[in-house]
């Protein structure tokens, strides 16, 4: 492969400094870094404000009329559009009431929001006084937010009154009530933004009454190493991960991003279709298209339902839309309720370039229908909630590359993609391995994990001494392209949402009729992955299937969310073991997908698969 990609690549290995220290001329620093890579962090010398490379630079340099955020509510049939000018005004002056509710440098504040321009607001406004965000997505459950309010100990929390779904109102306040009460930390100070036709009767602070008597905040200039923001992803111990960005390289790396993979610049529009909450919505909702002077969409709806599946075609034709970015949920979604595309017959997507997918494997069927569908380029990339931006891309910016169903295409510049086998061995092009990627990694990655540094190197380094383990196994074939082909561990992505299998299970267990249990990811046509439960009752125990499977479904959607989408439950004799009491989880995932198994040396009792196996494939 040669070309302009192969020349940004190399450059990226071979001249590590001079390739990212050119990268970082793209943003504006108060004090420039004088090296790239020093002591094991990027731009370690250097000082700057996201929120200046967001706002303040646009709107210095002339552009603040340039339009910066489109709210599109299919839920309330609103549209509101905010300036590069007025965004600034809204930004800096919560940022003022964050500092006079006590919030300083490197405080954490912990926003609880549906997908409104609050969000980017309250998003924005920490990072410009140095504070540490950490968005916990709105579907979670109160268990789910406490876990996170213990570890972040924030000194803030902003939450609205509620969310909309189809057909329904998610009320926000008494699960924030009931987080509070499970939580061990420190209560933080709460305010609401009161939204229309939700109940808001508790007496925490209100977001419009804050503001009556707050003053502008001014910026205030941090180290590029200091952290940016945390970001909790699911573990395989149940214990949520939170992953810690810094703000330097995350600027300089989506920055970079936004011009050679996304082939968007100023004045464009980006649409994400993804929530705040996920990695996704931080770094292409509200930190790409800004930094890059972009327009950014953020829309409050579904695929479907919202009204029809011509939702997304209908937001493209409004806005304007050059780059979609989506899941290949949304996509398979829109396919099931309306197969030929007679909805796309409505609308002119005439300005659509590119649509990315990426938060699960794009299957061939769907890229397909896609491709066919719209007649543009479908480009699949990977990435992890970790790496903060793409480690496989197509770069449509730098050098479209052919496209191949089934893979990302190739690793993005700093990104030294490998596939090593359990011994840590190199293997042959085409050969299955676990998808590694050689240390240094690249500026925007994770730094660490909050308050951890030992579950840090556990989870990521130590298995491959000099690598970062993705946790997920592929290939890559003789001509570069990387193929993903699953999670390596327990952790199931159910619509582009990373979620512990151990947590589903850990609930599942809770129930006084079960004695064991296993839940395991398979294969869902809409969704990729979804979780299925299997349970061996108490002895005595006479609970029906249908009465348990309600039961248990009820107590994940407590515990866990309603994202989890638990709905299968199976009882069973036994489960697969070891000797050493390990459940044959692999092996359970391979007979529900009707895949050939081989029966492990170390099982237990064989006549345990094999019953399982007769009722699994029934």
């Amino acid at each position: 492969m040669s070309g302009e990609y192969r020349n940004a690549f190399d450059s990226s290995i071979s001249d590590r400094e001079g390739f990212w220290l050119e990268a970082a001329g793209g943003i504006d620093w108060t004090t420039p870094p004088t090296s790239a890579f020093t002591g094991g962090r990027w731009f370690a010398d250097g000082e700057l404000n996201t929120c200046v490379n967001a706002l303040d630079r646009h709107v210095d340099a002339g552009h603040g009329d340039r339009t910066a955020l489109i709210y599109d509510s299919a839920m309330l049939g609103t549209v509101r559009s905010f300036t590069y000018s007025d965004l600034l005004d809204e930004v800096a002056l919560f940022a003022g009431v964050l500092v006079k509710n006590g919030v300083n440098v490197g405080d954490r504040v912990v926003l609880y929001l549906p997908m409104i321009p609050e969000a980017v607001v309250a998003m924005l406004a920490c990072v410009r006084i140095g504070a540490v965000h950490s968005v916990v997505f709105g579907g979670f459950a109160a268990k789910e937010l406490a876990a996170r309010i213990d570890d972040a100990e924030p000194t803030l929390l902003v939450t609205a009154s509620g969310g909309f779904e189809p057909g329904k109102v998610i009320e926000y306040l008494p699960i924030v009530e009931k987080a509070l009460a499970l939580t061990r930390a420190p209560k933080p100070t709460v305010i609401v933004r009161a939204r229309e036709g939700i109940t808001n009767e508790h007496s925490w602070l209100d977001w419009d009454e804050q503001l009556v008597d707050a003053v502008a905040a001014e910026p205030v200039s941090v180290r590029a190493t200091d952290p940016l923001y945390i970001l909790y992803t699911s573990g395989t111990t149940g214990k949520p991960k939170g992953v810690v960005r810094d703000n330097g390289g995350h600027a300089v790396a989506l920055m970079w991003s936004m011009h050679n993979i996304y082939d968007v610049g100023e004045g464009q529009v980006m649409w994400t279709a993804s929530d705040v909450g996920w990695v996704v919505g931080h770094s292409y909702i509200v930190y790409g298209p800004l930094l890059a002077g972009a327009t950014t969409v953020l829309y409050e709806g579904k695929p479907v339902g919202t009204p029809d599946a011509g939702a997304f075609w209908r937001v493209i034709q409004d806005h304007g839309v050059r780059a979609l970015f989506t899941a290949p949920t949304a996509l398979r979604a829109i396919r099931k309720v309306d197969p030929h595309a007679s909805e796309l017959e409505k609308y002119d997507l005439s300005s659509l370039a590119t649509v990315f997918v990426a938060g699960e494997r794009l299957d061939p069927d769907t890229y397909e229908w896609v491709s066919r569908t719209l007649d543009r380029p479908v480009v699949d990339h990977w990435w992890q909630t970790e790496t903060g931006w793409a480690i496989c891309a197509n770069l449509r910016g730098l050098e479209p590359l052919p496209i191949k169903s089934g893979s990302p295409t190739v690793a993005v510049p700093g990104f030294q993609v490998g596939i090593l086998d359990a011994r840590g061995a190199e293997v042959d092009a085409g050969t299955e391995g676990n998808i590694v990627v050689k240390l240094p990694l690249p500026p925007g990655t994770l730094v660490g994990l909050w308050n951890d540094e030992d579950r840090f190197r556990r989870s990521y380094l130590d298995t491959f001494p000099g690598y970062y383990l993705t946790g997920d196994s592929g290939y890559i074939d003789a001509d570069g392209y990387v193929y993903v082909l699953g999670r390596s561990d327990d952790v199931i992505n159910v619509a582009g949402h990373r979620l512990s299998t151990g947590s589903m299970e850990a609930v599942v267990a809770s129930h006084p009729a079960v004695a064991e249990c296993a839940v395991i990811g398979i294969h869902d046509d809409l969704k990729g992955q979804r979780p299925s439960g299997y349970v061996v009752l108490k002895a005595g125990e006479t609970i029906s299937e249908d009465q348990l499977r309600t039961e248990l479904v009820a107590m994940v959607r407590d515990q866990i969310g309603a994202l989890a989408t638990f709905r299968d439950v199976t009882i069973v004799g036994a489960l697969p073991k070891t000797r050493s009491g390990k459940i044959l989880r692999k092996t359970m995932r391979q007979i529900v997908a009707g895949e050939e198994y081989g029966v492990p040396s170390t099982i237990e009792d064989p006549a345990v698969l094999d019953a399982l196996e007769k009722l699994l494939r029934r």
